[in-house]
C-alpha cells in the first residue's frame, strides 16, 4: 500500500522489519525497503464491522480518520495548496475519463495526520520455506497480512509471530481502498509526493475498486502493480511530455527497480534449491544464512555496475528473512506475464482494464484469474 510508484526508491523508513517501495519514509524507527501492495489494508477498513477487540479497535481508528476528513477544496491556503488539488483533479480524471477505471469520489476528501505513514502491516513466513503466513477475514478472504494503525500493535503481532518459529516483517502503508464502500481519502504526507508516484498510488488504488477478485490476493496485488505502474508513465507522458524531466525520471527510476527485483528474484531461486533439499530443518537454515550473508556480499561489490541512484545501498546491512523475500514473490511474481497481454492489446491500457473488468463477473476468475484474464484479453483479438 504504499505509493506504488515503480520501487524507485525503495529505501524508506521501517518499523521492527520493514517498510514500503518508492521514495523514502522517514519514520522514527530505522530505514530499509521493501515492496508492498496496494490494498493490503483494506482488511483494516472491514474490521470495523465484525467483533473482536483487533477489528474493534482498528475499525475505531479508520472511522475516526474517515470522519476527519474534509474536501479537497478546503486546502486553499497557498500556491502548494492549489497546485496539489488540481493536480490530484487532473489524476483522477486521466484515471477514469482516459483509462476507464471505475467512477468513485475516491480522493475528493483530505485528513490530516501527524506521521507520514497510515498504518503498519504485519507479514509472516516459514524460516526453512517461502510458505506465507495467513490471516482469515470476512468479504476479502485470506490474506498474507494483518494491519494495524498503532506501530505498538504491530510490534507485539510481530513478537507472537516470531515466538512461533516464523519470519517476520513490519511495513508502513500510506493508502487503502474501501473497495467503494467510503470515500478513501488522501493523507497530508501526501502532499510531498511527486507527480508520477500519485498518479502510481491513485490508479493503483482505483483499480482494486475496479477489479477486485476474492481469495486471490496475489492477482489482485500484481494487476494493481502492473496498471498503476503503467497507468502512471502514461500520466506522466500525456501531462508533461517524453522530454521532460519528470518522464525521463521514471526511466531511471525503473531501470533501478527492475535490477533490484531482479536481484531479489535470484536470491529467491537459490534459497528455494536450498528449501527443497533434503537436509534437516537445521541444515537448511545453516545453509540460508550462509546464502543471504553472501548475497549480501555480493550486492555491497556489485552496486555501483548494477544502479544508478543511492537509493539500495541499504540491502547489504539489512536482516534479511524469508518474510521480507516473500513480499517479492507475492507483488512481483507476475514476471513478463503482465506486459505480454498489455502488448497483446497493443499496448492499449485503457482497452486492457476494460477487458479485465469482465473478472469480476467470473466464476472462473475466482479459480485461476490469470488464465481467465488471459483469455479475456486473447479473445477476438485486439479491438481496433
Amino acid at each position: 500500500m504504499y505509493t506504488r510508484i515503480f520501487i524507485s526508491g525503495m529505501l524508506t523508513a521501517a518499523f521492527p522489519m520493514g517498510i514500503d517501495f518508492c521514495r523514502p519514509m522517514k519514520h522514527d524507527f530505522f530505514y530499509i525497503f521493501l515492496p508492498v501492495g496496494g490494498a493490503v489494508a483494506v482488511v483494516l477498513f472491514f474490521s470495523a464491522f465484525f467483533s473482536g477487540c483487533y477489528t474493534l479497535k482498528q475499525g475505531a481508528v479508520m472511522f475516526s480518520y474517515l470522519g476527519r476528513a474534509v474536501p479537497l477544496e478546503s486546502l486553499n491556503a497557498s500556491e502548494e495548496d492549489r497546485l496539489f488539488v488540481e493536480r490530484i483533479h487532473d489524476i483522477r480524471s486521466f484515471a477514469m475519463e482516459e483509462l476507464g477505471l471505475k467512477e468513485s469520489r475516491n480522493y475528493t476528501t483530505y485528513v490530516r495526520l501527524d506521521r507520514n505513514y497510515l498504518a503498519a502491516i504485519v507479514s509472516a513466513s516459514a524460516q526453512d520455506s517461502f510458505k506465507r503466513h495467513e490471516w482469515h477475514y470476512p468479504v476479502v478472504g485470506t490474506m498474507p497480512y494483518k494491519g494495524f494503525f498503532a506501530a505498538e500493535d504491530a510490534r507485539r503481532e510481530a513478537e507472537k509471530l516470531r515466538k512461533r518459529n516464523l519470519d517476520v516483517w513490519i511495513r508502513p502503508v500510506d493508502a487503502f481502498s474501501t473497495l467503494g464502500w467510503f470515500r478513501d481519502p488522501l493523507y497530508s504526507f501526501m502532499r510531498d509526493y511527486r507527480a508520477a508516484s500519485l498518479a502510481n498510488l491513485i490508479i493503483h488504488e482505483l483499480l482494486h475498486s475496479t477489479i477486485f477478485i476474492t481469495g486471490q490476493v496475489q492477482f489482485n496485488e500484481e494487476l494493481a502493480e502492473f496498471v498503476g505502474t503503467e497507468g502512471a508513465r502514461l500520466y506522466v507522458e500525456s501531462r508533461f511530455g517524453r522530454d521532460s524531466a519528470e518522464y525521463r525520471e521514471i526511466f531511471d527510476s525503473e531501470a533501478d527497480s527492475r535490477a533490484y527485483v531482479a536481484f531479489i528474484q535470484e536470491l529467491c531461486a537459490e534459497l528455494e534449491t536450498v528449501y527443497s533439499g533434503g537436509g534437516s530443518r537445521e541444515e537448511k537454515l545453516a545453509e540460508k544464512a550462509e546464502v543471504l550473508e553472501k548475497a549480501q556480499r555480493r550486492f555491497d561489490a556489485e552496486y555501483e555496475s548494477r544502479f544508478k541512484s543511492e537509493n539500495y545501498r541499504a540491502f547489504s546491512g539489512m536482516q534479511l528473512n524469508n518474510a521480507y523475500l516473500e513480499l517479492f514473490r507475492l507483488y512481483y511474481g507476475g514476471g513478463s506475464y503482465y506486459r505480454e497481454l498489455y502488448e497483446f492489446s497493443g499496448e492499449d491500457l485503457p482497452l486492457f482494464i476494460e477487458k479485465a473488468k469482465a473478472l469480476n463477473k467470473s466464476r472462473a476468475a475466482k479459480k485461476d484469474p490469470k488464465a481467465e484474464l488471459e483469455k479475456l484479453i486473447k479473445q477476438n483479438g485486439v479491438d481496433t
